[in-house]
């Protein structure tokens, strides 16, 4: 169905008419995080994550110009093995009107799946506020574009490559809920924990979904972000993982921008001779898994 602003897949219409549970997705992994075939077998295996638990998935882009829910297997194909813009919110204007195709980020996505009513959003990690931010500037749109965006966010933290005190001191300014999953720390991606103690923490998907109703009730427009470690049996080394990152942040000094998380991100890929990936797809796995049992309850407590 398309209303104009955005295309809604069938099934994802019929999900949304019927009030049953769906989960947006992202498409930048599929098009920025991993070469091809790996990403779109990684974007099918998420989407049958979702499907085996009852869920109904929402992998979200823009194609040709109109912001996309859900897609189809020509339109995964097209994002897998095509060069794509990536997409935050402020692309979206320009690639409609050019008609452009984009994988969107966490902020656009987000942004999309809340303006079509869906109330989950599985991710990997969030953007957040670079080291050095206080010279450059350099802080993501997720963060400002989660706090006027009404839906829950499951995320390993933040990036270990970024300054994530200074990311949870934004959050906490710009009055974005944010409770651990399981657990009392913030986990920063790669690793399942860090220094930085959670003021709420939640056991249950029940127990975020009230939260979620809670927070609507009050009118509140921010996102709910759920911080979900990577399990500890699946997290990557903390000293290979410390060494590797520092040696990636050294060499990272004259990037500036939107390229520096590419830049890092493939570094470290190489420098961990892929490790850091597997761990990324775990953690992925884990967010959709958590993000399904969370739709289902928002569903239920809704109807």
């Amino acid at each position: 169905m398309s209303t104009g602003q955005f295309s809604v897949h069938p099934q994802v219409q019929k999900a949304l008419d019927s009030g049953s549970p769906i989960v947006a997705l992202e498409s930048t992994i599929i098009s920025h995080g991993l070469p091809y075939p790996q990403n779109l077998a990684a974007a099918k295996e998420f989407e049958s994550i979702l499907v085996d638990a009852g869920v109904t998935p929402a992998t979200i882009a823009v194609i040709d110009g109109v912001p996309t829910v859900g897609l189809d297997e020509a339109q995964l194909e097209k994002l897998a093995s095509e060069p794509t813009f990536k997409a935050s919110v402020r692309d979206l204007p320009m690639l409609r009107a050019k008609k452009l195709t984009g994988a969107t980020t966490v902020a656009a996505t987000a942004h999309i799946a809340a303006m079509a009513g869906v109330h989950v959003f599985a991710t990997g990690g969030l953007g957040g506020v670079h080291r050095g931010a206080s010279e450059t500037f350099d802080e993501s749109a997720d963060i400002p574009t989660l706090a006027n965006t009404p839906i829950v966010v499951v995320s390993a933290g933040v990036k270990s490559i970024l300054d994530i005190r200074a990311t949870l001191e934004r959050m906490e300014t710009l009055s974005v809920p944010l409770v651990g999953y399981k657990t009392d720390y913030f986990p920063s991606f790669w690793l399942p924990t860090s220094p930085y103690k959670l003021d709420w923490r939640c056991e249950s998907a029940l127990e975020v979904a009230e939260v979620f109703q809670a927070q609507r009730a009050s009118e509140s427009l921010a996102a709910l972000l759920v911080a979900n470690p990577v399990p500890h049996d699946q997290a990557w080394s903390e000293k290979e993982h410390d060494e590797i990152v520092t040696r990636a942040l050294a060499t990272a000094e004259n990037i500036e921008g939107k390229s520096v998380t590419p830049y890092l991100l493939d570094y470290i890929v190489k420098a961990s001779e892929g490790r850091s990936l597997e761990v990324n797809l775990a953690l992925v796995r884990n967010n959709v898994r958590v993000a399904a049992e969370i739709a289902k309850e928002i569903a239920g407590l809704r109807s």
